[in-house]
This record gives C-alpha cells, structure tokens and sequence, in this order.
C-alpha cells in the first residue's frame, strides 16, 4: 500500500524503477482499451493524476483548481462577443493562473526584497495551508512554503491555452475531460516540453497509432534519455561538478574551468534527457510532444542558442512575451528592449533569486548584441572559419553564464570566475589523472554532442534496423551498466525545481 501513497523521499522518477513498474502497468491496461478513445483518455487522466500525487502529494488540488480556472475562464472568453469583456475576462484568468506561480514561487523573493528596503522583519507563512486547516480541518506545515514540482509548467500551458482561445487559434469547445487530460499528461508534466493546445487536443481525437517507426524511435530515446541523465549527468555532479560549485575557492582554476564544462554538459543532458525520455513514452501511448533541444551548443551565436535551447520554452516566450510587447515591429530601440524584458521573463521564470534575473538579463544583452553584431558584418557570417570561431565563442559564453544558474550565490560564481583567470596550466596533468573519469565522460558527451546530424541520423538508423533481439540485448547491456553507476541516494532531474 505504500506505493499508493505519497512519500516524499519516494518520488515517480524516470530514473527509478518503481516508475518503469507504474508504466508498465499504465502501458498494458491502455493497451486492453486504447481503441476505446474516451475510456483510455480517462484511464491516462487518473494515471497523470496520480503520477503527479507521487510527486507532490496534496499539489495535486492545484493543478485541479488551475485546470478548472483555466477552462473556465477559456469557456467565458469564447462565449462573449463584447471585445472589453474578452479582455477583462482574458486578463482576470491570466491573473489567477499566475497567482499560484506567484505565490508558491516568489513570495520569499518579494518579502526579503520589502524586508531590506523597508527595514522590516514579515517572516513567510504558507496561508494557503493555514485557510485549508482553519476551513478543513487538514493539519498542513504553515511554517514553509514549498513549491510544487512543476508548477511553472503547467502554468504556462494554462495561460497559452487562455490567450489561443481568446485569439480563436483553438476552440473551447474541447470537453473538460480532454482539456484537463491535456494540462496534466504525465509524461511531460513536471518539466516540460510545454506543449501547445493546437499541437496536442488534435490528437485526442485521432485513433491509436504506434507505428514501427514511432516504436523504434521511442525504444531509442528511452535508453539515450537514461544515459544522458545517469551515465553523463548524474555522474558528472556527483563526482565533479558539485564538489567544486560547493567549494570553488578550495580548487584550482583549472579545476573550476572543468566544472564549468562539466556543468555545461550536466544540465543539457539532465534536462534533454528528461524530454527525450517524455517524447518517447508519448509515442508509445500514440502521442507526438514537440522537440524541445537541437544540439544547442553547436550554436553559431546566441540568438542560434535559443532556437535550440528549450524549444519549448523561447518559443512560448516568443509568442506570448515578445510579440504581444510588439516584437520588433516598432522600430530597433522596442525591438532590443523587448528582447531584453523578454529574457527577464525568461531567467525569472526559472527561479526566484537575482542570480536568475542577472542569467536572464545578460542573455538578453548577448542577443542584442548578437543583432546588431550580425547587420554590421554582413556575407562574414556565412564563411566557414568565422562560423566555426562563432561557435567556439557561443559556446564559452554561454558556458560563463551557465556560472550564474549553478552557483549558490553570486559570491560563488565570482570565485569561481577569479579562479578561472588564475588559471596555471602546470596543474593540467594531476589533475586529469585524479578526475579522469569525470572528465572522460564530460569530453565522451561533448564529442558525441557535437558530431555532424547525418552521424547521428546513421547511428540511429542501425539501431532502428536492427532485430528486436539485438535491441533487447543493448538494452540490458546500458541498463546493467547504469545500474553500477547510479547513485544510491535520489538525484532529481535539474529543472523539477523550476
């Protein structure tokens, strides 16, 4: 019976194999009824809704109240002719959508800001417990507010799906049952991709299809999702990267120029490998989610970054920051300040502390920057050894600003940026040999990830190609080999706590 109830060390992760049990057991009594399209439409709500219980216990009534705020109000949008009355009700849901982000999110943010302009000590309580005690009678912790895994996710889902109704991309029309089926589907909800009305409610009313293809390609990205995740990004932290961001002043700068690698290659491999595995167990219930990463650290610039870092996420930000901010369609001095306020979004969206806002902001910067660089330099942006050095630089500078999201505080990223300058070259050998299996598996994943799209085209094909048992073989072979890798102790995925 445990496993029925919420434990919070005990969380449904890709990477456990209580997860993999659940999915088998969703898989085959979807298989019993896939044909059946709104019993198995059911039948995936209640698993995503437990799915989500297992990560966040009694969060669980959130993503409840915010479907049904969302629906809601997405049905009184579409219901009412009068132009004023769409944008009151538009930005009245928007508004309660956002309000639990808010408050679960960035209260601590604001209060420490009031508390050191105003010189005042208000301490934090989670009133949204104390009224479902005083009201319930529930015995909920008022002492912290904890922030639901997720959260961000699903409501960036809630409010697109609002402002595509009110711009009648999609239609209202669509049952409560598939909308709430829609905002909570397990495989992409605590972290992602965000995925658009208009690309998934189409879907539910297709009849099952999992093609040969759309198997094969799933069975892949199970196992290249897991080694993303354990063999590079687990691996890496635990005995790299994470020593030294806890310590930086303790290491050599070369040291903290590896971890900086080492950071830059764990967080893309923690997350893309995450979606990856998302992507595909979507496939197997017969559901296509969009690409969330195209090798972004093959980049040529920062602007190529953010047509290939979280895909889902720049675009959302694309259609519903900087375009409706006017894009750049009023002149270049709108156009750069709305980029710039875009990536505030941006960066505050992943989390509440000005290192975020400062990531955010310096992004914004590079992708003004990266305008006006490319209108000055014209036909040089498309000659080889120029693209190949734009890359190289892309790629540090975003690497320098990886610095900033991982450390603890400013005071450590700064350290860690002191140390770097201080590199002594001397320290190159002892120190390979005392970390070379870390740096063995961050240089194996760069390599990997920056080799030509027709490689990995070629190395997926074999394994598409290739006889069941062969798949089957290679399966057991990564798996018995991330077993002795994984760590003993839970590592969540990075972005859970966005």
């Amino acid at each position: 019976m445990n496993f029925l109830s919420y434990t919070a060390n005990s969380p449904l992760l890709f990477t456990q194999l209580h997860f993999w049990l659940f999915l088998l057991v969703v898989l085959v009594i979807f298989g019993l009824i896939k044909n059946k399209v709104k019993l198995s439409h059911v039948w995936l709500l209640l698993c995503s809704y437990f799915f989500y219980y297992k990560s966040s216990g009694n969060f669980v009534a959130l993503l409840l109240t915010v479907t049904c705020i969302t629906y809601l109000f997405a049905k009184a949008i579409s219901s009412v002719k009068s132009k004023g009355v769409k944008n009151l009700l538009l930005t009245i849901g928007i508004i309660l959508d956002s309000s639990f982000l808010i408050y679960f999110k960035y209260t601590y943010f604001f209060i420490d800001i009031i508390n050191n302009v105003w010189g005042l000590e208000i301490e934090a309580k989670d009133y949204l417990s104390l009224f479902a005690n005083n009201t319930f009678g529930t015995w909920f912790s008022i002492d912290k507010i904890i922030l639901p895994v997720g959260i961000s996710f699903f409501t960036f889902q809630s409010i697109s799906y609002l402002v595509d109704v009110y711009k009648e991309r999609v239609s209202s029309k669509t049952s409560f049952l598939d909308f709430a089926f829609y905002i909570s589907f397990f495989p992409q909800l605590v972290a992602g991709p965000i995925v658009r009305a208009d690309v998934f409610l189409p879907q539910l009313k297709k009849p099952y299809s999992l093609t040969k293809e759309d198997f094969n390609i799933a069975f892949f990205f199970i196992l290249n999702g897991l080694i993303k995740k354990i063999f590079v990004s687990d691996y890496i932290s635990i005995n790299f990267v994470d020593r030294v961001f806890s310590s930086p002043d303790t290491f050599t700068g070369l040291e903290n120029l590896l971890a900086t690698y080492g950071y830059t290659l764990q967080i893309y491999c923690d997350f893309s490998g995450y979606t990856d595995i998302a992507i595909a167990i979507s496939l197997l219930f017969g559901y296509h989610l969009p690409k969330n990463f195209n090798s972004p650290y093959k980049a040529i610039n920062i602007t190529d970054f953010w047509r290939r870092w979280h895909i889902s996420l720049s675009s959302w930000l694309r259609d519903y920051i900087y375009i409706p901010l006017g894009g750049n369609r009023k002149g270049k001095f709108r156009q750069y300040l709305n980029l710039l306020i875009t990536m505030l979004v941006g960066g505050f969206w992943h989390g509440a502390n000005i290192k975020f806002v400062f990531w955010g902001a310096a992004h914004g910067v590079l992708l003004i920057v990266d305008k006006i660089w490319n209108s000055i330099i014209g036909a040089l942006k498309d000659n080889k050894v120029y693209r190949f050095l734009s890359a190289l630089a892309t790629f540090h500078l975003v690497a320098a600003l990886w610095i900033f999201f991982r450390a603890d505080s400013f005071s450590n990223a700064s350290m860690v940026l002191e140390k770097i300058f201080t590199l002594d070259i001397t320290t190159f050998t002892p120190i390979v040999s005392a970390y070379w299996k870390p740096l063995s598996i961050i240089a194996f994943a760069l390599i990997i990830h920056i080799l030509p799209e027709k490689w990995k085209e070629g190395y997926r094909k074999v394994f598409y190609n290739s006889n069941i048992a062969i798949k089957v073989l290679i399966a057991v072979i990564i798996i018995f080999i991330l077993v002795q890798m994984k760590s003993a102790a839970i590592q969540p995925f990075i972005y859970f706590q966005f």
